[in-house]
Parts: C-alpha cells; structure tokens; sequence
C-alpha cells in the first residue's frame, strides 16, 4: 500500500512530497493501465525497473509519470516502437536521474490517495438503492473503475464526499450533473495555470530538453510552484463559494422582508373595523343631497286680494 510520509513544514513555499510507493497492482490502478501494460512496457525497457524488496517490487511516483508519458503519446498516435526509440534516446543522451527527476515534477500525481476497493454492497451503502444506476456515471467521471465483481476509487475521499452529500438528501443524479457541469471550469484554470509556469520556467526550444545542468534548478522551481497553485484554487474557490452565499442569502432575505412590507402597507391601506372597540361599523345609508345653505328659501306670494264687486246703479 502507498506510504505518504507528510511534507515539511517551512517558513516560505511548502516542500516536494517524497515519493509513494506503490507494489504493482497499485500502480496499474494509479497510472490508470493494467499490470499486463506495466510488465509489458518493462520488457520493452520503456519503464524503469522496480526496487526490489525480497520478492516484491517497490515503484514509486517516478514510474507513474513515466507511463503517463507513455499513455499521452499513444494517445497522440504513436506506436511502442516510435515510443521506445524516444525514450531510450532520451536517456542516453543525459542524465537519467535529471530526466526523470523532470518527469516526476512534471508528471507526477498531484494527489496522493491512497486506493480503496469497495463491493457493490458497500457502495449501496453508500449512496443507497440507486447505486447501481450510477455506477456507469461514476466510472465515466472517473470516480470509480470496475474490476471484476469489486470497484476501485482513486480518490476515495471524493468518493466519500459525495456519499455524505446524498445522505443529506442531494439526489446522486443531480450531484453527478454539477460534477459534470464544472469539470470544464477547472479543466480551464488549470490549462491557465499551467501556462502561467511554462511562459515563467520553459525558456527553451519546443523540440529539446534543457540541458542537463538546468534541470536541477529547473525541477526544484516546479516542486515550489506545484503547492502554491493548489492554495491558489483552494483560495479562489472558497472566496467564490462564500460571494455566492452571502448573495443567495442576502437576496432570500430580501424576498422575505419585501413580502412582509406589502402586507403591512395593505394593511394599513385597508379601513379598520377595530377602531372602536366593540362597535362595528355600520354603512350609512345613502340620504338626499343637501340644498345648498347660502340659498335663501323663496318667499311665498301674497294672496290676492278678492275682487269686490261694484254695484252699478243702473
């Protein structure tokens, strides 16, 4: 099992993390091949021998930058053969102990978890009945990769994290989608970052190495920077994730505060039955309009007097 002694703490940029060792079905697992691919790439001396310790050979992190070279290269369409003559030129032509110090720095893990094998059992346990269903997806994701009845985690506290998510009632599903959707986010600042170092340390042409007397240097500056960019995605990470809480929180509070405003302005707005305690507010009844006050009743006409009727003496 690999055995990860803890860096040394100093006053300036952390220090490189001494090896892992790994027997070789551990490195097959980290290195993302089979043991068949590791003694096959060994015959054809495209991989250093092991350490060997009684009858057990010991690899480290040097052979897992090794064969990820070699799986980069394939990828990119060359055979074993065009492979082999590269490499063997390579290390003919310097010192071996700087280029693979190069490899390493370059190449090497950036985590070192130990593997962790699990049953389907195990994994329903984990994330519960809808296990199974996502098994495909967790091994497209790389989470986890079948061998035979068990499967295998290569980081098995990612793995952990995301059971303890689902146990807080965050669907699998949903989980795997966020995973999905993000990657190409940190896929890109890392190729930002990467850059970054390259335009400061690789100073020389694409087609040779560095010289053999710059590669010291040259993989001392890689181990100090390898560190500070993981504190730096750590950092902006965090940063991120507490502006987006404070926002969502914020603007939750807003929402409540806006709606309990409006209820109190309607209810302000609206006439009050209980401003005389006890007494309910009756409807006045609708009464005649008013003549205007400034307008004198009209003075009655006298009678008019009756006419007396003269006798005419005839």
């Amino acid at each position: 099992m690999p055995k990860t002694p803890k860096a040394p703490v100093t006053d300036t940029a952390p220090e490189r993390v001494t090896d892992s060792e790994y027997t070789v079905d551990e490195l097959a697992r980290v290195a993302g091949t089979t043991v068949r691919n590791v003694r096959a790439y060994q015959d054809r001396d495209l991989l250093m021998p092991p350490e060997k310790r009684g009858r057990v050979g010991i690899y480290n992190d040097s052979h897992v930058a090794r064969l990820k070279l070699i799986h980069h290269l394939l990828a990119r369409g060359y055979t074993l053969a065009n492979i082999q003559d590269l490499i063997l030129a390579i290390d003919d032509g310097g010192d071996l102990r700087s280029i693979l110090g190069l490899e390493n720095a370059i190449g090497g893990p950036w985590s070192h978890a130990r593997p962790k094998t699990y049953s389907l059992p195990q994994l329903i346990k984990l994330f519960g009945p809808q296990a199974p269903s996502s098994l495909a997806r967790l091994a497209d994701l790389g989470l986890l990769e079948r061998q035979g009845l068990s499967f295998v985690s290569r980081n098995p506290g990612m793995l952990d994290a995301a059971a303890a998510t689902v146990r807080e009632g965050i669907p699998a599903r949903e989980l795997l989608d966020v995973l999905e959707e993000t990657r190409p986010h940190f896929d890109a600042i890392a190729r930002v970052l990467v850059e970054m170092v390259v335009r400061h340390l690789d100073r020389y042409d694409q087609g040779a190495l560095p010289p053999a007397t710059d590669m010291p240097a040259l993989v001392d500056a890689i181990w100090r920077l390898r560190p500070l960019s993981t504190v730096f995605v750590e950092h902006e990470i965090l940063r991120a994730l507490e502006a987006q809480s404070s926002d969502y929180l914020g603007g939750r509070v807003a929402t409540i505060l806006d709606k309990t405003l409006g209820r109190e302005r309607a209810s302000e707005a609206a006439p009050s039955a209980a401003s005389v305690p006890g007494v309910a507010k009756k409807r006045a009844p609708k009464s005649a309009p008013r003549k205007s006050a400034a307008r004198a009743p009209a003075a009655a006409k006298p009678a008019r007097p009756a006419k007396k009727t003269a006798l005419k003496k005839r």
